[in-house]
């Protein structure tokens, strides 16, 4: 089983660590389980160099520190359709560096690409992908973090309705969407336009920690590994067995609110208010969840023939974090972290695999327990809202946010925290 995440940054992107080379990604890639990384950022000239310099392409696809790498990037759209401001994110594979060159003497024609490793333009997704598919029909085109409120192709703020809306014509050359972090496969089955558009999960990571790289990501069954069995089971599904996915109450834009006024609402609670802040009258954060409520044509629960499996697992460092009551990036969870992986090898067969019994052997009861509550989709998350991530509860806890759920008369103390 190979586990590929396909949605990376760089050292040269913005708010990044600076980690994000190939040693660092690598490194952390063996750590979480992962053995086919994007590269992230190629449209960045240092970090294409850097690419250019250390990458091996030996039988169909690029080899570095022991892992597997697409050449992957990120490019930000910023234009107006159907008198509507659009601000899209998209992700772009390719099968080498060539055809990479080409991609890049192309955008240079349309603005600046040295500035940031997500670069923005002022063009059409239809645009990109035809011209995309002018230099090669191997580029793949995936929308970016489907449902994020600001930059997405369904996102509240900025979105359209449908993947044909955005692409019109160039809609035949799109094959799957990134579900984000705030959404999970069995919310996106309930859009039926969606049957036929494969799911894809993956981190969109900012540093090479544990916590961040891999905490989505999907796993692979594949004849060969490289570039065209990799896209053409995104494709057809064939060999795709299954997408990781962090429980979407944990992403921080799966529900509706205002965080500067700690106000948190449920949908349903939303729509009373017409998505205003109560407190400030300015507009509410409307999240990922309202989303698929406005697009779905299918009650919840429904499972579209052919559809992907998915694991939902919340990364190692956050569950020992909560045992430990400690941050994710404090040497009191580092410590624990690297005792477990010494003794299993890597995260995700810790997370998936490992019996309970030797968990017990291995690490403190209370976190051993939690693993598998993970792994059983069983924890108990208070969710996040308008840039703020969701949270585990413990039994021992009581949730910290008071979110309105009903229609019954309010006062602005049961919105906040």
């Amino acid at each position: 089983m190979e586990f590929a995440d396909l949605h990376i940054h760089s050292k040269y992107a913005r708010a990044t660590s600076k980690d994000m080379d190939l040693c660092g990604l690598a490194a952390g890639a063996k750590r979480k389980g992962l053995t086919i990384l994007g590269t992230g950022d190629f449209t960045h000239p240092k970090w294409f160099a850097e690419l250019k310099e250390n990458l091996v392409f030996e039988d169909g696809i690029y080899e570095y520190g022991g892992i597997k790498w697409i050449p992957q990037s990120e490019i930000s759209l910023v234009y107006t359709k159907g008198g509507k401001g659009r601000r899209i994110h998209h992700l772009m594979l390719a099968p080498d560096l060539e055809v990479v060159e080409q991609i890049n003497s192309w955008l240079l024609t349309k603005g600046r690409v040295d500035y940031d490793g997500r670069p923005i333009f002022g063009m059409s997704s239809e645009m990109l992908v035809e011209n995309l598919m002018s230099i090669s029909r191997d580029i793949m085109v995936i929308p970016a973090h489907a449902y994020t409120p600001w930059f997405a192709i369904f996102g509240s703020k900025s979105g359209f309705d449908s993947i044909k809306e955005c692409f019109d014509d160039q809609a035949k050359h799109i094959h799957a969407i990134e579900t984000g972090i705030s959404s999970d496969p069995a919310m996106n089955w309930r859009v039926s336009s969606l049957d036929k558009i494969t799911l894809v999960s993956n981190s969109d990571p900012h540093s090479p920690h544990s916590w961040r790289l891999g905490r989505e990501a999907n796993a692979l069954n594949l004849k060969k590994i490289d570039y065209k069995h990799i896209t053409d089971a995104i494709k057809t599904r064939k060999g795709f067995e299954f997408t990781i996915e962090t429980p979407p109450e944990y992403g921080k834009y799966h529900i509706d609110g205002h965080r500067l006024c700690n106000v948190v609402f449920m949908p349903d609670e939303s729509k009373k208010y017409k998505g205003i802040c109560p407190r400030c009258n300015k507009d509410l954060t409307i999240g990922v969840l309202a989303r698929v409520e406005e697009l779905a044509d299918r009650e919840e629960g429904f499972r579209p023939k052919g559809a992907i499996d998915f694991k939902s697992l919340i990364p190692l460092a956050e569950l020992i974090s909560c045992i430990v009551r400690s941050g994710v990036a404090t040497k009191k969870v580092a410590q624990e972290y690297e005792n477990l992986l010494r003794r299993f090898g890597n995260e995700f067969n810790i997370l998936m695999n490992v019996d309970e019994s030797e968990l017990k052997k291995a690490c403190n009861e209370k976190l051993a327990d939690l693993i598998i509550k993970n792994r059983q989709g069983k924890l108990k998350i208070e969710p996040g809202y308008d840039g703020v991530y969701g949270k585990i509860i413990l039994e021992s806890e009581t949730p910290v946010r008071k979110i309105r759920k009903t229609h019954s008369k309010t006062g602005l103390a049961d919105f906040v925290k």
